[in-house]
């Protein structure tokens, strides 16, 4: 609705010119609009802000959050790639205590990531580990060892896998937001798949209502940005995009399963 109000905007009293078409008009108007819509408010740079916190002696944090089963472990191997590519230190925080096999499937990721980006290549260092306390454990205890080990070991960067929860269970929900408050992430990324359509939107406020309601902080850290899978099976279908940015969230990384990164 919003975007259709903005192309009428923009055509109501708009004057032809002599070799112009409606259709072509139309066109570009709608093409403007949309470049208006997800165009970002704000602006987030992952790797100027990493470079900042080195700079002050710490590693960049992100957590990693969303329901089950729409790839977090496996999009946050493919952004961790990213980050090696650009020569970055990282450190991978099995924060999934819940989930049966989610500490393994990380292991494999680092040992696949370490295989393409094998230490001879990089002075020797090692450039992506995972710290590891295995199932049953507290979480939020977990990715604050982690973090420690990370500014320990002059890791760049530290990413923080979390298990998968619904909106709408409070336990999980209370657990993390006290992840959140606890250890401080630099940035929180709610990952979403574009498969599902304006559901992922849904689960999107909803996670940032319960961080709010559970932090039990007057200012709570919501999410920052989204990371939208599974982006190559929808088409056209852009909608939950445009929604997304409608609603200012900022879409950060829109990822192929079809491809490692």
């Amino acid at each position: 609705r919003k975007l259709c109000d903005s192309v009428a905007a923009k055509l109501e009293g708009k004057v032809l010119g002599t070799f112009d078409t409606v259709a072509a008009t139309v066109k570009s108007t709608l093409t403007e609009s949309l470049v208006q819509i997800l165009s970002p408010k704000r602006r987030v740079d992952i790797l100027r802000d990493c470079m900042e916190t080195q700079k002050k002696g710490r590693s960049y944090v992100m957590a990693f959050c969303g329901v089950n089963g729409v790839g977090k472990s496996t999009n946050l191997a493919k952004i961790c790639f990213w980050l090696i590519e650009n020569n970055m230190r990282v450190l991978i925080a099995a924060c999934d205590t819940f989930r049966a096999g989610a500490v393994e499937q990380l292991r494999t990721h680092v040992k696949h990531l370490n295989a393409l980006h094998p230490p001879e290549r990089h002075g020797g260092k090692l450039m992506v580990q995972l710290y590891e306390k295995g199932y049953g454990k507290d979480a939020a205890g977990i990715a604050l060892e982690a973090i420690k080990f990370a500014n320990d070991m002059n890791f760049d960067i530290v990413l923080i896998d979390t298990a998968g929860r619904m909106q709408d269970n409070e336990p999980l929900m209370r657990a993390l937001a006290k992840l959140i408050k606890v250890n401080e992430p630099d940035l929180v990324l709610f990952v979403g798949e574009a498969l599902v359509g304006n559901e992922a939107v849904d689960q999107l406020v909803k996670f940032n209502q319960a961080l709010a309601d559970y932090s039990a902080s007057t200012n709570p850290h919501l999410i920052d940005g989204i990371v939208l899978t599974k982006f190559d099976t929808i088409d056209d279908k852009v909608c939950p995009t445009l929604t997304i940015c409608i609603k200012h969230y900022l879409v950060l990384f829109c990822r192929s399963e079809l491809l490692f990164l």
